[in-house]
């Protein structure tokens, strides 16, 4: 059966940057703008894209610099979270990442600013085993403290893989159920027949 992936998905809107002052976000958006391709590095974490290149001189960091970075940080921080609970709760369904998109602070270290992990949602053969993966897919799902849009509709995948595989389930128990009651009412009438053959033939027998 062929295995189909949706990603789980955590961005600057999700870590909480929307929940930051006007004035904030215009500080981080010049920081965090624009992305280049990175290779894979030797940690367990995955860079997606870089966004501007990395500055190369020492200069000290103005007060506005001082709090796009201390911004930065916590949105790494937020976004690392995020996808290592999809991980952890992940069960068997996550297929890939975390992969990062990450930008370069003023101070020139780069920070995770989104994330996304690859999720399983193809179903399974037997009802009792989509009923289980699509628990497990809505565990991954939501398992962030403040799930992002994308983790909502990939918990509703889930949701409905389990729903079908109860309802699969259901059919397969009521077929079960009056293929026995079928067996048992043949039983009972080929076990009336004989009686009642004998019965008659006993009769007879009497007032012979």
């Amino acid at each position: 059966m062929s295995s189909l992936s949706v990603t789980l998905n955590s961005s600057l809107a999700t870590a909480g940057i929307s929940n930051a002052s006007p004035s904030q976000l215009d500080a981080i958006a010049g920081t965090v703008s624009g992305t280049v391709e990175s290779k894979r590095t030797a940690s367990t974490d995955t860079p997606k894209q870089d966004a501007k290149k990395a500055p190369t001189d020492t200069v000290e960091l103005s007060p506005a610099a001082q709090r796009r970075i201390a911004e930065l940080k916590r949105i790494d921080a937020e976004v690392r979270a995020h996808e290592q609970a999809h991980i952890s709760a992940g069960r068997g369904v996550i297929t890939s990442g975390p992969t990062y998109t990450y930008t370069y602070g003023p101070d020139g270290k780069r920070y995770a600013i989104g994330g996304e992990v690859g999720i399983d949602t193809s179903p399974e053969r037997e009802p009792r085993a989509n009923i289980d993966k699509g628990q497990r897919i809505q565990d991954a799902a939501l398992a962030p403290a403040q799930p992002s849009p994308q983790d909502y509709q990939v918990a509703s995948v889930g949701k409905q893989l389990e729903s079908q595989g109860r309802a699969d389930l259901m059919t397969e128990q009521r077929a079960q159920q009056a293929e026995a009651a079928a067996s048992r009412k043949a039983s009972t009438a080929a076990y009336t027949t004989s009686y009642s053959d004998s019965s008659k033939g006993t009769t007879l027998d009497t007032f012979a």
